[in-house]
């Protein structure tokens, strides 16, 4: 057997009752991550350097902000937070480091995530019980306890992390869950060397047979259509509906093409007896 991870989206059925405390978290986390930001700014305003996750969390566990939400979710915003300085340090594209997080429906909603000390599942009846920070417990609940809905082919269990996702018009959960599969015996011993890039999204090289390219033309095609769609409908104070819609519909597009581009590549592998995929770093192989 073979351990891997799965994420489900699922939606949740009662979020008219419990809507108010993923917004409550949502508000809690974007507050967390600008005063991890203010700290961050004035490391490097005093020595150049960028504080590591290790260090963000010793210094503001004893926050106010930090207590706003489960401490493991509260972890994982600022885990979010120096990921993301180190990239942008790390890098060498000129782009501004990562900002401060704004609040209102103009702009993008923070992700809050509970990990497993967070969670307690009832399979019985799909629900999560998702824990809440000490400053936003009352005396009603302690806890989200969400309805959720999900495909008859799904069997949610040993849930490792669930995050609140809000799609542009409702909070959704996506499930984490650690998976066993059988291994396949019957795979080849031969090994395919899987490149990514730009101009040819995927390259793949057989063992004992052709490579094989996929252009990423359509992807380009769809960022260039919907960017110009979107400057389009750039008002005055911010995007438009139409402008938010075209966003989440190529957000859509693009999972949908990678998702179909990685099944058709596994299923290609198993037909040339490939039993070993490398992705990356070909140079040694």
């Amino acid at each position: 057997m073979l351990e891997m991870t799965r994420t489900y989206v699922v939606k949740i059925t009662n979020h008219q009752q419990v809507r108010d405390d993923p917004d409550a978290c949502e508000f809690a986390a974007s507050k967390l991550w600008n005063v991890g930001r203010y700290y961050i700014q004035g490391r490097w305003n005093d020595d150049g350097e960028v504080p590591d996750e290790k260090e963000l969390k010793s210094e503001l566990k004893d926050h106010e902000r930090y207590s706003d939400l489960h401490s493991q979710s509260s972890q994982r915003v600022l885990e979010e937070l120096a990921e993301a300085f180190t990239g942008w340090y790390n890098s060498d594209d000129g782009n501004n480091p990562p900002g401060y997080r704004k609040h209102g429906d103009r702009h993008p909603r923070s992700t809050v995530t509970w990990k497993q000390k967070g969670i307690k599942h009832d399979d019985k009846h799909g629900q999560v019980r998702l824990s809440k920070g000490w400053n936003l417990k009352d005396g009603r609940s302690d806890f989200i306890l969400a309805e959720y809905e999900t495909r008859p082919d799904v069997t949610v269990e040993n849930i490792q992390q669930v995050r609140a996702v809000w799609n542009g018009d409702c909070w959704e959960l996506h499930l984490v869950c650690e998976k066993q599969i059988p291994v396949d015996n019957a795979l080849g011993e031969d090994v395919a060397g899987i490149d990514l890039g730009i101009s040819n999204y995927l390259a793949i090289d057989y063992e004992d047979g052709p490579s094989e390219l996929y252009p990423g033309n359509r992807l380009k095609q769809d960022k260039h259509y919907f960017t110009h769609k979107e400057y389009q409908t750039e008002g005055e104070n911010g995007p438009s509906k139409r402008a938010c819609r075209g966003r989440r519909k190529l957000s859509r597009r693009k999972d949908h093409l990678l998702h179909t581009l990685s099944k058709h590549t596994v299923q290609r592998c198993v037909k040339e007896g490939i039993g070993t995929i490398v992705v990356g770093g070909l140079s040694d192989i």
